[in-house]
């Protein structure tokens, strides 16, 4: 029989009792996890903040929950008001809205005995501590994957008396609840179950990561463009300028060959930043808006100085040119 040693998740996202819940939902996002756990200085458990604890269990807010997600998803732009304002009074940090007490387990426990108090308490996850510290967490998803790892049973017929599909029965097949303590899940349906029903969830579950993926990625791509036009329709001022040169000259200061000095999406280019990333020495062409004007001033006011001026792809979302970054060279 396995233990929760055996599937528990190692490396888990934790928060403080003082950590806000706007960036508790940040993280969560991040992360592409549901909940956190709440841990003191020792990393003792507290207790757990979950989607469910931050946006609230409204039968009919499923609209205004994944509106919510994908607004706080669009990192950098201006959140709505409305959004930001439901943070800034009471409940606004993992104390206020962490779910107590919180059960746990130990290495130790059977994952039999982990799929039963998932049941019993009717929830989706459970921390394991070892000294009241936390090591890892069991979540519905790790019990799949171990069900989904083990043989077919050698008997066939009805596998309700096989222990981890026993305990899961009565709790994955009927959803489990957001909050960590809630009314016992219903009891196991009468009919017999599969394995193969049970890899069917862990695949089904793989197929809604992807999809928030997807969601996220479309809202990234949405801030991008918003991102471009704000800089074609605004131009450099003088003190953005200065701003960019002091700067430079910090890094100048740490010891520094160059500084990166101006970001913007590749999508600014007129080529989506493709001339950049080969690089091809006509790059310059293919800037617009913001970058241009910083390119021009760059040949105008610092090249005759002795500078250059470098543009790279930072990153590749998807495997295409995401952001650029334009550097300030002097080192040799």
């Amino acid at each position: 029989m396995q233990r929760a040693r055996d599937v528990m998740t190692r490396e888990v996202l934790t928060v403080t009792p003082e950590t806000p819940v706007r960036e508790i939902a940040r993280l969560l996002l991040e992360r592409g996890v549901s909940a956190a756990p709440v841990v003191d200085e020792a990393g003792k458990p507290l207790g757990m903040v979950s989607e469910g604890d931050i946006i609230g269990r409204d039968d009919d807010s499923g609209r205004q929950r994944r509106d919510w997600w994908l607004a706080l998803v669009a990192e950098g732009e201006p959140l709505n008001p409305d959004y930001l304002a439901s943070f800034d009074g009471p409940g606004s940090r993992a104390r206020d809205v962490m779910t107590t007490p919180v059960v746990t387990v130990t290495p130790d426990t059977e994952v039999a005995e982990i799929a039963r108090l998932l049941a019993i308490h009717g929830i989706k996850r459970v921390p394991v501590v070892r000294d009241e510290r936390l090591v890892g967490v069991v979540s519905r998803a790790d019990l799949l994957r171990a069900l989904a790892q083990e043989p077919s049973h050698p008997h066939g017929g009805d596998l309700r008396g096989h222990g981890l599909v026993g305990a899961l029965a009565g709790h994955l097949l009927h959803g489990g609840h957001d909050a960590e303590t809630a009314p016992p899940a219903p009891p196991p349906r009468a009919e017999p179950l599969t394995a193969e029903e049970f890899r069917t969830l862990v695949t089904d579950h793989g197929h809604d990561e992807a999809a928030k993926r997807a969601a996220q990625q479309q809202v990234a791509m949405q801030a991008r463009r918003a991102r471009v036009k704000e800089l074609i329709d605004h131009h450099v001022g003088d003190a953005a300028w200065q701003a960019m040169l002091h700067k430079a000259r910090q890094a100048a200061q740490e010891g520094e060959g160059e500084a990166l000095i101006f970001t913007f999406p590749a999508s600014l280019c007129s080529d989506g930043g493709r001339a950049i990333n080969v690089p091809e020495p006509d790059w310059p062409d293919t800037l617009r808006g913001e970058a241009a004007e910083i390119y021009l001033r760059w040949q105008h006011e610092l090249r005759p100085q002795g500078f250059h001026l470098a543009a790279r792809i930072l990153d590749f979302p998807g495997g295409l040119p995401g952001d650029v970054g334009l550097f300030l060279i002097w080192g040799g």
